[in-house]
């Protein structure tokens, strides 16, 4: 099993591949979920908008803003 994100610009097209983007999957939806809590600022420095997280190619859940809520 693959845990995968994937990252999306505003306006919801992918973005390009960046050095704070792991390039293989992460073996846990947990482990996922706390590598994008901890490199979240990284990824909007880099342009990254909002992220959406995938199981073997399957949509779990996303679009997820990475933005602070206002």
């Amino acid at each position: 099993m693959s845990w995968t994100w994937q990252y999306q610009s505003e306006q919801g097209t992918p973005t390009p591949q960046s050095a704070a983007q792991p390039t293989e999957g992460f073996p846990s939806q947990a482990d996922a979920e706390t590598w994008v809590g901890e490199v979240w600022r990284d990824l909007l420095d880099e342009g990254v908008d909002s992220v959406s997280l995938f199981e073997d190619g399957r949509l779990v859940y996303g679009p997820m803003s990475l933005h602070p809520a206002q």
